[in-house]
C-alpha cells in the first residue's frame, strides 16, 4: 500500500510542477485585501439551551440593557430565561466593499449555552480593529451541529454552539482608499522565489509590448513584482489582461514531513547524493502468564499466584541499499526497495539530512 501511495505522489508532484499556472492564482495585490470585524450580541428564541444567567452574568446585564433601551425596567428583577445566548459575532469585510452589499457572518456561543440552532441574532454592530462600526449584522441562524441528551447518554455531533449567517450583515461604512488610487500595482508572489518573479516579469513585458509598446513590470525582489499601469487603460482591465497570463512558477527542493499522521511530501527537484543505507527494527514482546497454585484439600496451604514472564525479542536482519537520484523517480525508487513503513521513510530521510546527502530543505511538521 505505501509503495503504490509513494508512487501516486511522485508522479502527481512531476505533472504539476511541469504546468502552467495563471498569473492571478500565485500572487496577491498589495493593499487589495480584506479587513476583520468583530461584534458582540445576543441571541433568542433557543428551546431551552441558552446560558444560565447565574453562570454568565454578561447575558444577564446585556439583556437588561436591551430591556432598558426598548423601554422596559428589569433593572430591580431577576431574569430566569434560558432562550438567550450570549455570542461573539465575526466576518471578513470584503476589499472595496460598497455600502449596502451583504457579507457572510459567524456566530459562536460565549457563555455556556448548550446549543444555537434555532436562534435568531439580534441587530449587532460589527468593528475593525480602529473601534469604527463597518457593518450591522442580525438574521436567524444556520446550524450544522447538534446534541442530544438522555438520562445516561448524550449524543453532540459537529459543533452545536456555533453557526453561521449567509448574507447576514450589510455593510454600513466603506474602507478608505480605491484601487483607482493606486499609482504603482504591486504583485505579491504566494510563494516567494526568485525564478518565479522573473518570469512573472517577463510574461507581462511581453505582453505589454505587443499591446501597448513598452515594458510596464519590473521585479523589486523575490516576493514582488512592480507594475506601472498604462495611462490610457483603468487598473481594473489592466489587472484582468495581466492575471490571465500563464507562467511556469518554480518551486524549491523541499521535503516535508508529518510524523503524527506518517505523511512524507517529496518535491519535484529533490535530490540525493549517492548514500548506502540500512535501516532494521528491533521488536521486543512482554507476556504475563501468571501460575495460579491451589493447595490440596483440608491442607493449611494458602493459594498464591506465581507470575510468569515471558520476554522475546526480535531484529530481523536489514538489507543495505544504495539510494541516490538525480530526479524524484528514482528517489522513490530507491527508497520502495527497502519496503519500508511511512515512519521508516521519516527516519532515512532525517538520517540522510543529517549526513548531508539530501539536498533539499526538510521540513518536519
Amino acid at each position: 500500500m505505501w509503495r503504490c501511495l509513494v508512487f501516486v505522489i511522485a508522479l502527481a508532484l512531476g505533472g504539476e510542477a511541469a504546468a502552467a499556472a495563471r498569473i492571478k492564482d500565485i500572487v496577491s495585490i498589495q493593499g487589495v485585501r480584506e479587513n476583520q470585524l468583530v461584534g458582540y450580541g445576543l441571541v433568542v428564541g433557543l428551546k431551552g439551551t441558552g446560558d444560565t444567567m447565574r453562570n454568565s452574568p454578561y447575558t444577564e446585564q446585556s439583556l437588561q440593557s436591551l430591556l432598558d433601551r426598548m423601554g422596559i425596567n428589569v433593572r430591580n428583577q431577576t431574569l430566569r430565561a434560558r432562550n438567550v445566548a450570549a455570542v461573539m459575532v465575526t466576518a471578513d469585510f470584503p476589499a472595496f466593499g460598497g455600502a449596502g452589499a451583504r457579507i457572510d457572518v459567524s456566530v459562536s456561543s460565549l457563555g455556556d449555552a448548550t446549543s444555537l440552532m434555532g436562534g435568531t441574532l439580534l441587530m449587532t454592530p460589527l468593528s475593525g480593529a480602529d473601534g469604527k462600526v463597518y457593518a450591522v449584522a442580525q438574521g436567524p441562524l444556520a446550524v450544522s451541529g447538534f446534541s442530544a441528551e438522555g438520562a445516561a447518554q448524550v449524543l453532540t455531533q459537529g459543533v452545536p454552539t456555533t453557526g453561521r449567517i449567509p448574507n447576514g450583515a450589510l455593510i454600513e461604512r466603506e474602507v478608505p482608499g480605491q484601487l483607482a488610487d493606486l499609482d504603482v500595482l504591486v504583485l505579491e508572489l504566494r510563494n516567494p522565489d526568485f525564478a518565479t518573479a522573473i518570469e512573472i516579469v517577463d510574461a507581462i513585458n511581453r505582453f505589454s509590448t505587443r499591446s501597448y509598446g513598452f515594458l510596464v513590470a519590473r521585479e523589486r525582489d523575490f516576493r514582488s513584482v512592480v507594475l506601472y499601469r498604462p495611462q490610457q487603460v483603468s487598473s481594473a482591465r489592466f489587472l484582468a489582461e495581466v492575471g490571465g497570463l500563464m507562467v511556469r512558477p518554480d518551486t524549491p527542493a523541499r521535503v516535508v514531513v508529518d510524523e503524527r499522521s506518517g505523511t512524507v511530501v517529496i518535491g519535484k527537484d529533490v535530490q540525493v547524493s549517492t548514500v548506502a543505507v540500512s535501516h532494521g527494527n528491533l521488536t521486543v514482546r512482554i507476556t504475563e502468564m501468571p501460575v495460579v497454585s491451589q493447595p490440596p484439600p483440608f491442607s493449611r496451604g494458602q493459594t498464591v499466584v506465581t507470575p510468569q514472564t515471558v520476554v522475546e525479542a526480535n531484529q530481523p536482519g536489514a538489507p543495505v541499499a544504495i539510494i541516490g537520484g538525480t530526479d524524484l523517480q528514482k528517489l522513490v525508487r530507491g527508497l520502495n526497495q527497502i519496503g519500508l513503513k511511512p515512519s521508516g521513510i521519516i527516519a532515512i530521510l532525517q538520517a540522510i539530512k543529517s549526513a548531508g546527502a539530501l539536498q533539499a530543505d526538510l521540513i518536519v511538521q
